[in-house]
């Protein structure tokens, strides 16, 4: 799955634990008729590749969506949903209106004359 959209936010790398876990997240905001600010998780050493982007950049990231169990010491089960990042690249600002552009007219089925 992919995300475009322009960085709206970049944070620090976090580092959990003894065996040195590393998380960093970015927010990215995307460009349709109701932006949506999605933050997006990148873990180890794909921390890393958001160095060379900053607030402003419009950018694809190829996305994971995760999900996991976790039962409670009350023996209550929970679900939680993260979003991934594994890549990221350049994508001017013209070539996310062309993109954001073709997903709504696929999404308009007003003009559709097909019977289904």
């Amino acid at each position: 799955m992919e995300l475009i959209g322009k960085i709206k936010h970049i944070g620090p790398t976090q580092t959990f634990g003894a065996n040195g876990f590393r998380k960093r997240e970015v927010v990215v905001t995307t460009d349709e008729q109701y932006p949506q600010h999605i933050m997006v998780e990148f873990v180890q050493d794909k921390c890393d590749l958001l160095d060379n982007y900053k607030i402003g950049d419009g950018v694809k990231v190829l996305i994971n969506l995760r999900g996991r169990e976790w039962v409670n010491p009350q023996g209550e089960t929970k679900y939680f949903n993260s979003i991934q990042g594994w890549r990221i690249e350049d994508f001017g600002t013209s070539q996310a209106a062309v993109a954001n552009e073709a997903a709504a007219s696929l999404n308009n089925t007003a003009d559709d004359d097909l019977p289904f």
